[in-house]
């Protein structure tokens, strides 16, 4: 398959998703009586750093501070994750980590006749390879992520459960005012992300959400670029007849630094959402 066919072949699975998802949106007038879609607008704010620390190593920090109901009335989400980085090559790298999101109960619990915890912890560990392919002026990413997460209900006395979650995510990104990813360049930036669960609480939904994203980006200079943009995201709830579409408007700043003694040639890689 030569290069036209495979950016061709990128650019028609975009397509579809974006096709796809207002259909899934549409779904919110099913006639089955026991289905339920509610929607959630949020807003997602995220600092991310990737730091040289070997010829091949690097340490990954994400910081986020994420709101909810009309973008900004409540508290969802701080989150923090870590992980180590190492380079097979240019074009492939390994991450093992760990996550410490800290989640605040929605406002569904205010109304129930039980105790519960305003902010419950979520504990993680991840594994990540990210493959990137050079396509003309583009990039493509294929990210495939495993995570195992300890997490528990708000209310009150809930036990921690195991769970395990396996993403996969299909991302580019397209210079606009130059050939390729570099100062001063403002970028176009598309990607969707599949994610599906598995253990033994897991029984109704077994597919958890999907996350569609366009936005843009500029290259401020070789350690800081900016991106923001639109999410929109479909997840179905433990009962498997509840669903949720969430329109996440994101804001993230990106840092690189290379702390190594003598300075290497800059690894061509962007970060992803």
């Amino acid at each position: 398959m030569n290069v036209s066919k495979i950016i061709k072949l990128h650019f028609l699975s975009f397509l579809l998703v974006f096709v796809l998802c207002p259909r899934v949106s549409a779904q919110d007038d099913d006639p089955n009586p026991g289905r339920q879609t509610s929607f959630r607008s949020e807003l997602w704010n995220g600092l991310y750093t990737k730091y040289r620390i070997g010829e091949k190593l690097y340490f990954n920090g994400e910081y986020h501070l994420r709101t909810r109901d009309q973008l900004v009335n409540n508290l969802a989400q701080v989150y923090l994750r870590f992980g180590l980085s190492y380079l097979i090559d240019k074009s492939l790298e390994v991450t093992a980590g760990v996550a410490t999101p800290l989640y605040w109960a929605p406002k569904e619990y205010e109304l129930l006749d039980a105790s519960f915890d305003k902010m419950v912890p979520q504990y993680r560990l991840w594994q990540q390879l990210l493959f990137v392919q050079s396509l003309s002026r583009a990039k493509v990413y294929h990210q495939i992520r495993t995570e195992q997460r300890w997490r528990r209900d708000w209310l009150v006395d809930s036990p921690f459960e195991l769970t395990f979650r396996w993403r996969y995510k299909l991302a580019t990104y397209i210079p606009l005012n130059s050939m390729k990813l570099q100062k001063g360049t403002y970028f176009l930036s598309l990607n969707n992300e599949v994610f599906v669960q598995s253990g033994k609480t897991i029984i109704r939904n077994p597919f958890e959400e999907n996350r569609t994203f366009l936005g843009m980006g500029y290259i401020l200079n070789e350690n800081i670029q900016f991106q923001g943009g639109y999410t929109f995201s479909f997840q179905q709830r433990p009962s498997g007849i509840d669903y949720v579409n969430r329109g996440l408007v994101r804001f993230s700043v990106y840092h690189n630094l290379d702390f190594t003694r003598k300075k290497k040639d800059a690894v061509d890689f962007q970060p992803l959402f």
